[in-house]
């Protein structure tokens, strides 16, 4: 009888164990986190998701939507890409990037690699 219920409850103590070493997909970016493991509040707004649409563009910065043209903070939202938006502050200009550490590089026309062509 022991050994049954051992048996029936070995995948549910398992698969618990298994999961307590995987990271938390809904988690806030760690750019965004403090040593605890708290929400810090940074001094530099960072970008986290863009829309665009044909009628409605916005951001959402550091967890607040901004539509084009609004404020945030003391800058306005004069910019948005597909990877990045511009805040202006009087003559101060700020380039947020959806991938900061992402560095992106044309491609050449000729990599070497023939297209395929149908015999």
């Amino acid at each position: 009888m022991r050994g049954a219920l051992l048996a029936a409850c070995w995948p549910a103590l398992t698969a618990t164990a298994f999961a307590a070493g995987m990271p938390d997909p809904t988690r806030p970016p760690a750019s965004l986190m403090g040593a605890a493991g708290e929400a810090a509040a940074t001094a530099q707004p960072v970008l986290q998701s863009v829309k665009i649409s044909p009628t409605h563009s916005s951001a959402i910065i550091s967890g607040q939507s901004v539509a084009l043209g609004q404020a945030y903070g003391g800058a306005r939202l004069v910019k948005i890409t597909e990877n990045e938006v511009v805040l202006r502050n009087g003559s101060e200009v700020q380039t947020l990037k959806l991938f900061p550490d992402l560095d992106k590089q044309p491609v050449s026309g000729r990599s070497g690699v023939k297209p395929f062509r149908r015999p």
